[in-house]
């Protein structure tokens, strides 16, 4: 199955990111989102990312200018009934995927593939509302997703030997790495990663270092390319909590309880670089 119309639904950081790897491989792309301003931002953010690739000389203004011509936008759902395969890249909120899942599976085609670029949620649960869950994978990208070369592919239980064939062959395509993970929380980096994240919110909530003390340490004693917590402000506290809430009621372990100050900064609106403050200010 060759996939060269992609739906994407969400224009932020993630949606706006797989939109424009897609569009810029020659595929059309379909971006939806549930307002213009947000697809407008979304827009906005694909176009500063391709001027500072012009900037950098690593693409040209005709590139830069054809990527953008592959991306239509729309806030209507009707408009995804002409893709290959549509991928849902929304906040991490059981309750928001499944009814967005249903909405697609109400529009698309019958052998359209459906994905969800969930970082913690499982792909079992998550294909058990569709109609034909056989067709149901998931795609989790990486931030920055034109950057990060890796692309986890995730079988649920439903999910047939031909979908996962079709995305493996679409990864390669935009220029991702795949690899196969087993559906589990967290399943393979973000069971790695997220808890080491919040170990470190753990350490600077006892008071053993600061904020730029620890991200100089894991930087520096470690060779990490950025700080756990100025990767937490670049994630989104609230996806990384999220996150960790899901890994501590799947497995049901301890280990994976959500520091108490990672919490509170998400209460208290302090979301990372999306809000201008987290563990540092932006």
């Amino acid at each position: 199955m060759n996939l060269r119309r992609i739906g994407v639904i969400g224009a932020g950081t993630m949606g706006s990111g797989i939109a424009q790897v897609c569009a810029s491989v020659g595929l059309h792309v379909t971006l939806i989102d549930i307002s213009e301003s947000a697809l407008a931002f979304g827009l906005a953010a694909m176009k500063e990312n391709l001027q500072r690739q012009v900037r950098r000389n690593k693409i040209c203004e005709a590139t830069r200018d054809a990527t953008l011509k592959q991306i239509r936008t729309s806030i209507d759902y009707a408009v995804l009934s002409d893709t290959d395969l549509v991928i849902e890249a929304t906040t991490e909120s059981l309750d928001l995927k499944l009814r967005i899942l249903r909405q697609i599976e109400e529009v698309v085609l019958a052998d359209t593939i459906i994905a969800t670029n969930t970082s913690s949620l499982s792909i079992t649960q998550l294909a058990a509302v569709l109609k034909r869950p056989e067709r149901f994978i998931g795609l989790h990208f990486f931030n920055p997703v034109p950057v990060m070369q890796l692309l986890e592919l995730i079988r649920g239980l439903q999910t047939s030997n031909q979908t996962h064939s079709a995305v493996d062959s679409f990864a390669r395509t935009i220029g991702k790495t795949p690899i196969d993970v087993q559906n589990a929380p967290g399943f393979v980096v973000n069971r790695i990663l997220i808890p080491m994240i919040n170990e470190a919110v753990f350490v600077l909530q006892e008071g053993l270092a600061t904020a730029q003390d620890i991200d100089n340490g894991m930087q520096l004693g470690c060779n990490h390319p950025i700080g756990p917590l100025a990767l937490a402000d670049m994630i989104g506290l609230d996806t990384l909590l999220a996150i960790m809430q899901a890994l501590h009621e799947g497995f049901g372990d301890p280990k994976y309880r959500p520091a108490r100050l990672l919490k509170d900064l998400v209460a208290a609106g302090h979301l990372g670089r999306k809000s201008g403050r987290g563990f540092h200010s932006y």
